[in-house]
C-alpha cells in the first residue's frame, strides 16, 4: 500500500489518477472529509489525516510500506520531520520525497531553504529514500492569467530562463519510483525539454490563445503588487522576488530523467498551452 501526502493538491491529484488507472493499491490522505469522495470513485483508499495531527497520520499509515511526503510552506519543514518520523514509526519502507531543483540551504527562497533542509532529514534517517527535485513547474503561469488576458506577461528580468517541468510529468515520474525498487538514494533533477524564457513563454502562449502577447519587464515593487492582487499568500510572493537563480539567467539545465525514467519525452509548454487553454480564460464580474 501507498500513502499519498498532498493527495488534493496539483501533483497529489495526478499521481493519485495515474496510480488508480494502474490499479495500484494506494490510499490519498485528505484533510478534509469533503475530498475523500473523488478518490474513492477512483477506486483508491481515502483517510482524514493532518501533519498538524500526529495521531491521524500514524492511523493514515497504517499499512503502508511506501509514502509519497508533499508538503507546502510556510510550515513545510516541520511537516516533513512529523512525516518522516511517524513513517518511521509505523514501519514505513521507502520514503519519495518532493524537492526542488533549486533546494539549498543557503537560500533567501522559503521552500528552497526548508526542501534542502528536509533532504539533510530524510537522508539521516534508517529508512529507504528517493527524492525528486523538479523545476519550476509550468502551471505556476496560471498564476499570471489576469495579465495574459490583457496581453502582458510580467517579468523582473529579461534574462531569466528556466527549463520548466508539467506537473503531469513529476507524477508520472512519482509513479515510476513509488512502483519499482530500484531507486533507493537517488536524487532526481526533473525539468521539462527545453530552456523557456519569460520571452518564450510569451511567445509560445501568444501562438496558443490566438492573439498576441508580451512579456513586459518590471520592478520587483510591481511584481509583488501584481501577484498580492491576485491572492498570492505573503511568503510566496517574498520567495518569488528572492529567487535570484531565475532572475539572472541561471538555473538546473535540461536533464533527461523525465524521458529516462518514463520512456515517455517531457510535456512540451506548448503542449501545456493548449490544454490548459481553458484555465487561462479570466471571467470578470
Amino acid at each position: 500500500m501507498i500513502l499519498i501526502t498532498g493527495a488534493t493538491g496539483s501533483i497529489g491529484l495526478e499521481l493519485c489518477k495515474l496510480l488508480a488507472q494502474s490499479n495500484i493499491k494506494a490510499r490519498a490522505m485528505c484533510r478534509k472529509e469533503a475530498h475523500l469522495a473523488q478518490f474513492i470513485e477512483m477506486g483508491l483508499e481515502a483517510v482524514i489525516g493532518d501533519f498538524d495531527n500526529p495521531e491521524s497520520l500514524k492511523k493514515a499509515m497504517q499499512g503502508c510500506k511506501r509514502l509519497f511526503l508533499l508538503t507546502t510552506a510556510p510550515n513545510q519543514l516541520k511537516h516533513y520531520k512529523i512525516g518522516i518520523d511517524i513513517a518511521i514509526e509505523t514501519n514505513v519502507k521507502h520514503i519519495v520525497k518532493i524537492s526542488a531543483a533549486d533546494a539549498n540551504i543557503q537560500s533567501d527562497v522559503l521552500w528552497a531553504k526548508e526542501n534542502a533542509q528536509g533532504d539533510h532529514y530524510l537522508r539521516s534517517k534508517n529508512i529507504g529514500w528517493t527524492i525528486l527535485k523538479p523545476t519550476g513547474f509550468m502551471q505556476n503561469f496560471l498564476e499570471a492569467k489576469r495579465g495574459i488576458a490583457k496581453g502582458i506577461l510580467q517579468s523582473i528580468n529579461p534574462n531569466g530562463s528556466i527549463a520548466c517541468i508539467d506537473i503531469r510529468d513529476i507524477a508520472l515520474v512519482a509513479r515510476v519510483v513509488l512502483t519499482e525498487e530500484n531507486h533507493n538514494g537517488a536524487m532526481y533533477f526533473l525539468t521539462g525539454s527545453e530552456m523557456v524564457s519569460y520571452k518564450d513563454a510569451a511567445e509560445k502562449l501568444s501562438k496558443a490563445f490566438g492573439y498576441n502577447i508580451k512579456n513586459v519587464i518590471v520592478s520587483s515593487d510591481d511584481m509583488r503588487n501584481r501577484l498580492e492582487a491576485v491572492g498570492v499568500e505573503n511568503w510566496r510572493v517574498d520567495s518569488i522576488i528572492a529567487q535570484e537563480v531565475v532572475k539572472n539567467g541561471f538555473s538546473v539545465d535540461v536533464t533527461g530523467e523525465v524521458k529516462r525514467l518514463t520512456g515517455q519525452t517531457p510535456i512540451s509548454f506548448e503542449q501545456f498551452a493548449k490544454d490548459y487553454e481553458k484555465q487561462f480564460e479570466v471571467n470578470e464580474q
